[in-house]
């Protein structure tokens, strides 16, 4: 018997001893019988499904390499018979064939003169050539057939001290089969004694307990997991109806500005999309005398929400679209719209812009971290658009801010007072994706992350991290 047959045994009886211990503790004791009994048969239960299991694994992992060993064997011999039979015809046929060809062209020589006994001679010389090329072929084959059977050599030790191990296995783990089944016999027996062994009361009380675990094992497995789906349907409905009326309020704040603006004449144009961070708000017309917007002068403006006092210009939003960044968040928007006639047609959002759900918890969460790196592509360099733009990463880390592809480095700049870093202020389906670096003086890129909320995170990290550097990060020309 092997030492570690030996261990598992060993191991086993000392279980064996501590089931049996915990048995006559429940013949001692009345209020936890019923639990020690209860797991008692649990553990009962568990180890005959392993060992039912641990039997079906050991027969199934012996037939497959079985199966695959009497593959391996049919290949090898078919092989070998194929380059047997081979070598046997090559053996019979060429020197009969090479003896037979020299014999004619020697006799044809002798019979003829001039230039055919020349091209004879030449005939010759190629079967001479010939011969020894398949001298040089049969030597090579006849090394390639020598290592095949060293490999089968090696194949058939490998299968037998595979099928060694395999036997090895398969009588030891036959042997922990037998082993836990008779300890599973014995527990079982003890079990059934110690039942027996109790008086009526008893034996009510504790089928009356055990009726009791089943009921709540049965309320525990039935409403618990309905319990968290119905709360997350609930929670799902409450975001669905905070949305609906969301924009519902939306939509009453643009009926009561356009009621105002009706006192000043109609408007010609409206402010569309979703007022909040990681939108993109258009400029619509909603007048069928409205002029085309590429003939207007458009200038966005962004007002402090508590007074209104404070307006300030926003350099270079003076396209229809614009993507909100996170210093708009919590104040107003203003466009001007400058009409061919000279007339001047002012729009405001209905209210403060509001900010995107959770992206401050993943800022702090990005920060503790030291760094993070976002996906982009870049489409703009020094103001020229890159024809095929290419996959970069984006590093934002608390000292500096890096443009890299793989070990290759695009830019990489520390926190200065001539870095810029904000939203892309121009428009386009990728408005609110995009993202304005300006690493130093002469240099900027324009970046499109995956997604809206990766654009305001970065820019948000990074504006954080700058700050921590007594540096305020903002856009071109912003004071």
């Amino acid at each position: 018997m092997s030492v570690s047959s030996r261990n598992s045994m060993v191991k086993q009886q000392q279980e064996e001893e501590g089931v049996a211990a915990d048995v006559m503790d429940v013949h001692t004791t009345s209020a936890t019988g019923d639990e020690l009994m209860s797991a008692a048969r649990e553990v009962v239960g568990k180890a005959k499904a392993d060992l039912f299991q641990r039997r079906l694994s050991v027969r199934e992992m012996a037939s497959q390499f079985e199966r695959g060993q009497a593959a391996a064997h049919a290949a090898a011999a078919s092989t070998l018979a194929h380059d047997q039979k081979l070598k046997e015809v090559a053996q019979l046929d060429k020197p009969a064939l090479l003896n037979k060809l020299r014999s004619l062209l020697s006799e044809l020589a002798g019979r003829v003169a001039g230039r055919n006994k020349d091209d004879i001679s030449d005939a010759l010389i190629a079967v001479e050539a010939i011969e020894a090329q398949w001298t040089k072929r049969e030597s090579e084959l006849t090394h390639e057939r020598m290592e095949i059977r060293q490999m089968a050599v090696t194949f058939q030790q490998a299968s037998e001290d595979a099928t060694k191990m395999i036997d090895e296995e398969r009588a030891k783990a036959q042997l922990e089969i037998e082993s836990a089944h008779a300890a599973t016999l014995r527990v079982e027996a003890a079990l059934e004694q110690q039942a027996q062994s109790l008086s009526a009361a008893e034996q009510g009380e504790l089928e009356q307990l055990r009726r009791e675990v089943k009921e709540a094992r049965r309320i525990t497995m039935l409403h618990a997991p309905s319990k968290v789906m119905d709360m997350e349907h609930e929670i799902a409905g409450l975001r669905q109806q905070l949305t609906e009326k969301t924009l519902e309020i939306v939509l009453l704040r643009k009926k009561l500005e356009g009621e105002k603006m009706q006192t000043n004449g109609p408007t010609l144009f409206e402010i569309q999309g979703e007022e909040r961070l990681g939108a993109c708000l258009a400029i619509t017309p909603c007048a069928h005398n409205a002029p085309e917007l590429n003939k207007c002068i458009i200038q966005w403006y962004s007002i402090s929400a508590n007074d209104g006092s404070k307006v300030e210009a926003i350099k270079r939003a003076t396209k229809p679209q614009y993507a909100p960044e996170p210093l708009d968040v919590g104040k107003l928007l203003r466009v001007d719209i400058g009409l061919p006639d000279g007339r001047l047609d002012t729009l405001f959002t209905s209210g403060p812009l509001d900010a995107a759900p959770g992206l401050g918890n993943q800022v702090e969460t990005l920060a503790r971290k030291g760094s993070a790196e976002f996906n982009v592509r870049l489409f703009q360099e020094n103001g020229e658009a890159v024809k095929k733009p290419p996959n970069l990463v984006f590093l934002v880390d608390k000292m500096r801010i890096k443009l890299s592809k793989g070990r290759s480095t695009k830019a990489k700049e520390d926190y200065s007072l001539a870095m810029q870093l904000c939203g892309g202020r121009g428009g386009g389906d990728a408005a609110a994706r995009s993202l304005y670096w300006s690493p130093r003086r002469g240099v900027q890129f324009m970046l499109v992350l995956e997604t809206e909320r990766d654009r305001n995170a970065a820019i948000m990290l990074a504006r954080r991290f700058a700050f921590d550097c007594n540096i305020i990060l903002g856009g071109p020309d912003d004071c």
